[in-house]
């Protein structure tokens, strides 16, 4: 790392007490011989999550079965995206593969998949709240850029970056998951606006506009702001009030922004409440920062001024991910290494632009799960 600074000691993660059983919540695990002692960790949308031991490395690993992979052809073409990416990328802040497996022992009865991965500590949710000095809190978004930054390389936009997707060890070690959203980077496409977690949602996505990866830069200023005020900072009820929300907090953007709206959204935005804009200061006074160290107060200014280019409006003002780690706060940790680590071969998104039927999607998610 630059200048021989040493990563931050960890921090204390309060786990939860678990028992060892196979029915994981309402989910029965079907897992195979190697992996026992099932404990359960939690689950969402995208699946059920236990930890177990695996016999054959004598680790504990991470188990994830889909949730109703087949469902429709929408559940089914996420999860093809979550493994052909999983299985590409390798970054030491994006969490790892270990394993691909099913209980069918054919197409036919081919309904489960099952992802073993790295087991961390906890999800960044559980560190939000925590005392954090400004190394520890550096070091965690240095980390993230760095994840960020592998998939930009390969023109993969995650688009679904929040603290749940986050997940941490003690150490103060970061890993990004779940790519079930991943796109490519260079095609140009509108999102539907309640696909993406809406507290996270850049203005660009809430207001129906193209956009690039710097959506995902949008999602690290949310996060990092969580973090330091210990809240979300636009919790909106729904895509309208997310806008409000975001134009409360910051102030109403230019006249510039509102010329890349179709008619209907720029009139609705243009003759809404405009709010003046505030500065970094006000939305993040000194009470949020950590104080006690010598350069404390200078790397405040520091993490302020960071926040101030990631939370822009106009994606086009936005900082990109080479900029926010270039930047004093955290280029402090700049390792090579990690931030030019080769970048993951590119991903064909051709076939998820397909009208694939939904028994050619269950085809190719086995194809998938048999190579491994």
């Amino acid at each position: 790392m630059a200048g021989n600074i040493e990563a931050p000691k960890g921090f204390h993660i309060e786990r939860v007490k678990q028992k060892s059983h196979e029915k994981i919540g309402e989910a029965i695990f079907i897992v195979r011989d190697r992996y026992v002692d099932l404990q359960s960790i939690g689950s969402g949308a995208q699946g059920v999550v236990c930890s177990a031991m695996d016999k054959k490395t004598n680790t504990r690993v991470a188990i994830k079965k889909l949730s109703k992979p087949f469902a429709n052809e929408t559940y089914a073409k996420r999860a093809f995206r979550e493994l052909r990416l999983m299985k590409m990328v390798n970054h030491k802040n994006i969490i790892g593969l270990l394993n691909l497996f099913t209980p069918a022992s054919s197409l036919k009865d081919f309904n489960d998949v099952y992802i073993v991965m790295e087991l961390m500590d906890a999800d960044l949710r559980r560190v939000i709240g925590v005392d954090l000095d400004h190394d520890r809190m550096s070091y965690l978004l240095y980390q993230l850029l760095c994840g960020i930054k592998h998939l930009h390389m390969s023109n993969i936009i995650h688009r679904d970056l929040k603290p749940s997707n986050i997940v941490v060890k003690e150490d103060c070690s970061l890993k990004i998951l779940d790519f079930g959203l991943a796109r490519a980077a260079d095609s140009t496409f509108q999102m539907t606006p309640y696909v993406v977690t809406r507290y996270y949602r850049a203005p660009e996505v809430i207001v129906g506009m193209k956009y690039t990866e710097n959506v995902d830069m949008w999602s690290v200023g949310c996060i990092f702001a969580e973090i330091v005020k210990g809240e979300i900072l636009f919790p909106g009820r729904d895509y309208i009030d997310q806008w409000n929300k975001v134009t409360q907090v910051l102030g109403t953007p230019g006249v510039e922004f509102f010329k890349y709206l179709n008619p209907s959204v720029r009139m609705y935005c243009e003759n809404h409440t405009r709010y003046p804009v505030k500065t970094m200061l006000e939305l993040f006074p000194d009470k949020y920062f950590p104080k006690g160290n010598p350069d404390d107060s200078v790397r405040t200014d520091q993490a302020r001024n960071l926040l101030g280019k990631m939370l822009k409006i106009d994606p086009l003002d936005r900082c990109s991910v080479d900029a926010a780690l270039r930047h004093p706060y955290v280029c402090i940790w700049w390792d090579k290494s990690e931030v030019d680590a080769p970048p993951p071969p590119k991903y064909d998104h051709s076939v998820d632009e397909k009208a694939v039927p939904l028994s050619q999607w269950k085809e190719l998610i086995y194809n998938e799960v048999q190579v491994m």
